[in-house]
């Protein structure tokens, strides 16, 4: 009897999770004995009856079923997600009497793995019947992918339950502020018009201006102190790089609309172009202004190489490569000229303002005469030294800064938030909607026909912080410009900042089907 045949014949059930490479070799050689191997996918967080009888169904549809768990990492279901780390997810699925073998797919996707195990049958719940109900859109490349080798996509129909319905309710303690609001969302159906105004962004042409940044991060182990001067010798591990500042921010938009446009500058000399259009998404397209005799802005920060493994980034010092002099005339009309022919026709301009000399002078004015529903954000940095304010900007559809930048334009170090706004701030731009990002309490948002309201953070548990404000601002002005609810807008920013913060440096931009995800399962 081979092993295929008896699964159980395995020392203990840990001994039926194997890798996908494995289970790969197994389905073939199930196959190749004629037998009809099924696969079943997905996060199984909390095993529960429906999950049962799915399974019990799909082990039904063939000779050997295999099931697969999403990695830890790649779960985007909102804070306290998942409940239960990958290995016991796929222990509690191979202790089950309807299973063969279970395994960790450590890919975003269930594609590569339809790629390699090839299954006779692909099966899916009935909640997936309708690829319009996935808010991930995977569901048609998956059926393709299982046709194109040989394969069927099958569902099952039985008693259902939602996961998250469950976790939200009995295994996830949150702040008694942050039940009260998901409570209201839920009570007023607000699910359906969340999803509605993030799908309806698919149409929209929006455009980013502000400088480029790329983020290097060199990863050190500290060896300790030098014998001759007294500082910390550490040792190079290795170096990643990321285009950052407004290309990341235009990323982070492009699954959610139609066309993104950026214009930026880059140094003259070491420009990193080809660098920076590589990391673009398809639908976004760069103007690049070159500034002679000066380097593309660079930002190196050495990082602590053990704290990558212990859930926060520990960064340790920075070196700048910069030169924020003002720019020539001819500079500043080449860029006014970028943007006047890149904002005709568009439905957003995003302003990021990073205060690296890019947008100044000349160009305030350009942006000024902008007609476009426009966001404004004026970094304040190490670099900036806190020269670069919100106020130097005389209008805006939306502003968008965060609390410190907030109180350095308002010269109130140590006031509340709110009056900071009420008595410095929105007397001074003449603005439509105003959001300041509040870390781990989430966001104060305020437009004339709602006044302030206050949106708790649904996750703050940081890996990396760096960006997070960036992503908030890029997909928050498209909801806006579509004339979304400021509270509805306010949410969807915080669970894509919850998203970001997750991740390390620009490694990978939010997703529309991993918002939609995150946001079905907080608020059924």
């Amino acid at each position: 009897m081979s092993e295929t045949d008896n699964p159980k014949s395995a020392t203990s059930v840990r001994n039926r999770i194997k890798t996908i490479a494995e289970l790969s070799e197994i389905s073939a050689m199930a196959k190749a004995e004629g037998k009809s191997v099924v696969l079943a996918h997905g996060a199984f967080d909390l095993l529960h009856l429906g999950h049962v009888r799915h399974l019990e169904k799909a082990r039904q549809l063939g000779d050997m079923l295999i099931v697969t768990v999403t990695a830890d990492e790649f779960i985007n279901k909102g804070p306290g997600r998942p409940v239960f780390p990958e290995e016991l997810r796929a222990e509690m699925l191979a202790a089950l009497a309807y299973v063969s073998w279970t395994g960790i797919n450590r890919e975003a996707t269930a594609e590569q793995l339809l790629e390699t195990v090839k299954p006779n049958i692909y099966v899916k719940g009935s909640d997936y019947k309708s690829a319009d109900d996935d808010p991930t859109g995977k569901i048609v490349i998956e059926r393709e992918i299982v046709e194109k080798h040989g394969g069927v996509l099958a569902f099952t129909e039985d008693i259902t339950f939602s996961s998250s319905v469950l976790i939200n309710e009995h295994l996830i303690a949150r702040t008694p502020k942050v039940q009260k609001f998901l409570k209201k969302l839920r009570d007023e159906n607000r699910l359906e018009r969340l999803l509605n105004l993030i799908d309806q962004a698919h149409t929209l042409k929006a455009v980013f201006i502000g400088e480029t940044i790329l983020d290097e991060y060199l990863y050190v182990t500290p060896l300790g102190k030098t014998s001759k001067d007294s500082i910390i010798a550490t040792q190079y591990i290795n170096r990643e790089l990321y285009a950052g500042g407004v290309v990341a921010a235009a990323n982070h938009a492009a699954s959610f609309c139609d066309k993104v446009e950026i214009i930026t500058v880059l140094g003259g000399d070491d420009d990193y172009e080809d660098f920076v259009r590589s990391t673009l998404a398809p639908n976004v397209t760069l103007t690049a202004i070159k500034l002679e005799g000066r380097p593309t802005i660079r930002k190196r920060r050495y990082v602590d190489h053990d704290s990558k493994s212990q859930g926060m980034l520990r960064k340790v010092f920075e070196v700048a490569h910069i030169d924020d002099k003002p720019l020539c005339q001819s500079e500043y009309k080449q860029i006014g000229s970028a943007i006047q022919a890149a904002t005709e026709g568009s439905d957003a301009v995003v302003v990021t303002d990073f205060g690296h000399g890019m947008i100044d002078g000349p160009v305030l004015n350009t942006i000024d005469e902008i007609k476009t529903f426009i966001a404004i954000n004026a970094q304040a940095n190490s670099a900036n030294q806190g020269f670069n304010l919100i106020t130097k900007y005389k209008h805006a559809d939306y502003v968008c800064i965060d609390a410190r930048e907030a109180k350095l334009a308002g010269g109130e170090k140590h006031a509340d938030i709110e009056d900071v706004l009420q008595r410095k701030l929105l007397p001074a731009i003449e603005c439509k909607n105003f959001t300041v990002t509040l870390g781990d309490d989430g966001c104060l948002s305020w437009s004339p026909e709602t006044g302030f309201q206050m949106i708790p953070a649904l996750e703050y548990d940081p890996i990396d912080t760096m960006g997070a404000g960036d992503a908030f601002l890029a997909v928050t002005t498209l909801l806006l410009a579509l004339g979304g609810d400021p509270e509805d807008v306010g949410f969807i920013g915080n669970v894509i900042g919850g998203i970001k913060i997750r991740l390390i440096g620009h490694c990978a931009s939010v997703d529309k089907g991993d918002i939609k995800k995150s946001i079905q399962s907080l608020v059924k």
